[in-house]
């Protein structure tokens, strides 16, 4: 597998999406990436259908140097994760050195915080649509679609789509 022991960390805090989190974090985990969990600490987290997610690590003591991807799930985390300096600049020192990173439904609002939207095409939940335009985005409504090293997906029913997109942005990918 081309993927294998390459690090990937899933961004998460309460209220996260967990199909959102649960699904492309095992897709990957099929490909034989090694996938973080990260939160700001390392209590267990309520998704917001009520699943419980166990963090593996803080998101203080990840480094983009060492990661081959993030992965950014939506439901209402994104919005509580934005507030975060140490999370939105390491979502823009990825971006900066075109490491993969997939934003699905809500989280545009951590692509939007972290200023890694301005005249790119973008897309994910209605609900963010005028929030990303306002941002400088160029709204798309489709399922999933890949920009340079951005992996976009609408919501939860795209996930099979999403998770398409995903796995072939890291194919193509060639970062140690």
């Amino acid at each position: 597998m081309t993927l294998e022991g390459k690090k990937v960390a899933f961004l998460v805090a309460e209220g996260v999406e967990e199909l959102e989190y649960f699904v492309p974090a095992m897709r990957l985990q099929e490909e034989g990436m090694i996938v973080f969990t990260a939160a700001m600490d390392l209590t267990p987290i309520k998704g917001k259908n009520g699943l419980k997610i166990k963090p593996d690590t803080n998101m203080t003591d990840l480094l983009a140097d060492d990661l081959f991807a993030l992965v950014l799930p939506g439901g209402w985390a994104p919005d509580k994760l934005r507030r975060f300096k140490v999370v939105t600049d390491l979502i823009a020192k990825m971006n900066q050195q075109g490491k993969v990173i997939g934003i699905i439904c809500h989280a545009g609002l951590l692509a939007i915080s972290a200023k890694i939207v301005d005249g790119k095409p973008g897309t994910g939940s209605m609900g963010i649509k005028d929030d990303m335009i306002n941002a400088g985005a160029q709204w798309v409504d489709k399922a999933a679609f890949r920009d340079g090293n951005l992996v976009w997906g609408r919501v939860v029913a795209d996930i099979p789509d999403f998770n398409r997109e995903l796995v072939a942005a890291h194919i193509c990918f060639k970062s140690p």
